[in-house]
């Protein structure tokens, strides 16, 4: 029987099937909690099986969540207006365990809206969400200071204002203000400062955009979450809010601010929180919806990447990349070119890594006894590691730094060339995945870290003997003779070149899910001068 346009549903290891007439939303939960949101019509795509019909359509299992199919639970699938359309047992792979989607830390975790395996506000108590309260009225209170009238912003705001409390699918907190600044150059200047000043009250922070950061936040279990500050300001009789909002608006919809109420905490709130809401998530924002997607105008996408957005250069897709890459085995073998450059530098010479990834080959080398510092455009990747090493006292330090950021190269250089001792550096893959201004600082880097005399072991691909299967082109293939050419002119000589034919190349899965994928790549052996 049809239940609100969805009947037929049918489970496997690869996704569900069924038939739809409306677009649904779909609630699966495992042994009693909700896993995973999405819309029937919206998020599927037509089932072109033997047996299907007009009406029948398919949805695949999140990428993030297929590792933890595995075993028996008790699959639920509720629709939006709570109607419970399966309830069985249901069996993944031969195993006969129960199926639990955790973390490396026991934690529960769940598909968010972007697809990540995240943890929700759905399984903590009033108790474990105390330090992310605490957090938010210290950066409310600490932007007053700086003279912003800061308040609760999209996810954050719509449970105050919905619920009166986080919104269970939610995993974050996010914060907004709106300067009083007119031009995005201002506005990026005072984001930073004010990104400074976080910094100062001893807060790890790291940035989105040229008007947004995150701040990160100790949770009660040990972990982090992350606090989002999103810059904001009028212009041409528009409200601009990073993230996506560029609507038609009045100042007095904003201020005065008035206040709004978050697990019994009194928090300040546009003067109309209702109308940013409406901007925000449409006119439907009063109806719950776990699966809400941000359909983004191209024309404001184009205008904020142009004002804020040019330091990101493929970052959401590395993120994605790497955010996968943490669900395989925390412990990889290093690439070749990183026991290369073991066997030939001085056993005293430090390592700097940059594009460490994982941080699988600063792992290997600081194993071997030789210190090594890994810097990598996503932090997503390198958590795990740089936790075993901070435990196991390895001499490895991993860092985040982008390429395409000024002030993060000089501010690097500079540590980094005061340090002691004989260096080398390590760049698989970077020249080839980052913009010409990105190589231009990598080399600008390399020139102030480096000696005379010192070198650089760099990898980077020339051809690509198949389709990438639809990824992004994340890493491009070079010519070797114009990286030699550009070698050159910056002040190093090429002293070795080796030609690989038939790598795989790690896009952040982790190599053995790039096997049967052959490639041609050349390491070349750089010496400053």
């Amino acid at each position: 029987m049809a239940r609100a346009g969805l009947s037929d549903v049918r489970i496997d290891d690869d996704g569900l099937r069924f038939t739809a007439v409306d677009d649904v939303l779909c609630n699966v939960g495992f042994d009693g909690r909700r896993i995973w949101s999405f819309w029937s019509l919206r998020d599927s795509v037509a089932d072109d099986g033997d047996d299907a019909g007009a009406a029948a359509r398919r949805v695949a299992w999140p990428e993030r969540l297929t590792m933890h199919l595995v075993g028996v639970t008790r699959l639920t699938l509720t629709l939006g207006d709570g109607d419970v359309v399966v309830d069985e047992e249901v069996r993944f792979g031969d195993e006969d365990r129960r199926l639990t989607v955790v973390g490396r830390d026991g934690a529960l975790l769940g598909i968010d809206m972007y697809g990540r395996l995240v943890k929700t506000f759905e399984t903590k108590d009033e108790a474990e969400l105390t330090p992310l309260l605490d957090a938010l009225e210290t950066v409310l209170d600490l932007l007053h200071d700086q003279g912003l009238a800061a308040f609760p912003a999209y996810g954050t705001l719509l449970g105050a204002v919905r619920e009166g409390t986080f919104l269970g699918h939610d995993n974050d907190a996010d914060v907004g203000y709106v300067s009083e600044h007119t031009h995005p150059i201002d506005v990026i200047g005072e984001s930073h400062r004010v990104q400074r000043a976080m910094e100062r009250q001893g807060y790890a922070t790291s940035r989105h955009s040229g008007a947004a950061f995150k701040i990160d936040v100790p949770d009660a279990d040990g972990s982090v979450r992350g606090l989002d500050v999103f810059g904001g300001f009028f212009s041409e009789g528009h409200l601009a809010l990073l993230g996506e909002i560029w609507a038609p608006y009045e100042r007095e919809w904003i201020f005065p601010l008035g206040t709004v109420t978050l697990d019994g905490r009194v928090l300040p709130a546009p003067a109309d929180p209702e109308r940013l809401l409406v901007e925000t998530y449409g006119p439907g924002w009063r109806v719950p919806d776990p699966a809400f997607r941000y359909e983004k105008d191209p024309a404001v996408q184009r205008r904020f990447d142009e004002w804020f957005r040019g330091t990101r250069l493929h970052r959401a897709a590395w993120d994605h990349r790497y955010g996968l890459a943490r669900l395989l085995p925390p412990y990889q073998p290093p690439h070749d070119i990183s026991r290369v450059l073991h066997e030939r530098e001085d056993p005293d010479a430090w390592v700097l890594d940059v594009g460490c990834g994982r941080g699988r080959d600063g792992r290997w080398l600081a194993k071997q006894g030789r210190a090594c510092v890994g810097l990598d455009y996503s932090g997503v990747a390198m958590q795990f590691v740089a936790a075993k090493a901070a435990a196991n006292d390895w001499p490895l330090e991993l860092r985040t730094m982008n390429l395409l950021e000024l002030r993060h190269v000089l501010a690097w250089g500079a540590k980094l060339a005061a340090r002691s001792g004989p260096r080398t550096v390590l760049a698989r893959h970077v020249i080839d995945s980052t913009s010409p201004y990105g190589v231009d600082n990598f080399w600008r880097l390399v020139s102030m870290v480096l000696r005379p005399g010192e070198r650089v072991h760099l990898e980077f691909l020339t051809e690509e003997i198949v389709d990438d299967d639809g990824r992004p082109p994340l890493v491009v293939p070079l010519l070797v003779e114009d990286v030699v050419a550009d070698v050159e002119r910056r002040g190093g000589r090429v002293t070795g070149r080796t030609d690989l034919v038939g790598q795989p190349i790690d896009y952040g899965y982790g190599e053995e899910l790039s096997q049967g994928k052959q490639w041609r790549s050349c390491r070349l052996e750089v010496e400053w001068q």
